[in-house]
């Protein structure tokens, strides 16, 4: 895992609760195989952790970097396909 800083930041705590999800996925499909996203937010996702686990186990890594209280900042890495 790359400790080099995210270029894709996604702050959601402005943005309606019905359109997060989908900024976010979409967000992470554009994203490079070892190329991450930074996603900040005002709660806990931890139910966005689990849709990742149920549509995209094994495809990403998930790593908090603040867990509260007033922001969570959450690293969501795209996993390189591994060997053939």
């Amino acid at each position: 895992m790359t400790t080099e800083a995210p270029k894709t930041i996604i702050d959601v705590r402005t943005i309606a609760p019905r359109d997060r999800h989908p900024l976010i996925f979409g967000t992470f499909a554009s994203l490079a195989p070892d190329e991450a996203l930074l996603l900040i937010n005002d709660h806990d996702p931890k139910p966005l952790y689990y849709q990742f686990q149920a549509e995209l186990g094994g495809q990403f890594s998930w790593e908090y970097l603040e867990t509260g209280p007033d922001a969570w900042r959450v690293r969501i890495s795209r996993v390189a396909a591994c060997c053939a």
